[in-house]
């Protein structure tokens, strides 16, 4: 990667949520690294709501604003659980997401960033 970053004539754009997985070499090429900080509570939330499906229902037994002040994770990392749990809900033909899809979605991207739920 860093032989193409090299070689490429344009301006590149990289994202990680990794900094401490890349090479100081590598680091060393860039003009500018802005950190983007993890949303808060309030910010988790208002990304749950934004990024349910309007034609999937939510189980009223899901409280958005508890586990928006619960759990710390990116925003990307809530659009995977909700895909997820939306994937779960039209596999089971209900199209109703439960508070079992939205924590098995929380503890598969927890696996993924190799934390503990």
């Amino acid at each position: 990667m860093l032989q193409r970053v090299e070689d490429f004539p344009g301006l590149i754009i990289l994202a990680s949520n990794f900094k401490n997985n890349l090479d100081p070499a590598f680091l060393r090429r860039f003009n500018a690294l802005i950190y983007f900080p993890m949303p808060n509570a309030n910010e988790h939330y208002d990304i749950w709501q934004k990024t349910l499906p309007e034609k999937i229902i939510c189980d009223k037994n899901i409280d958005f604003r508890k586990l928006s002040d619960k759990y710390e994770i990116s925003g990307s990392s809530i659009l995977n659980i909700v895909h997820y749990a939306s994937l779960k809900a039209v596999a089971n033909q209900s199209y109703v997401i439960t508070e079992k899809d939205i924590t098995d979605g929380i503890r598969n991207e927890f696996m993924k960033e190799e934390k503990v739920m």
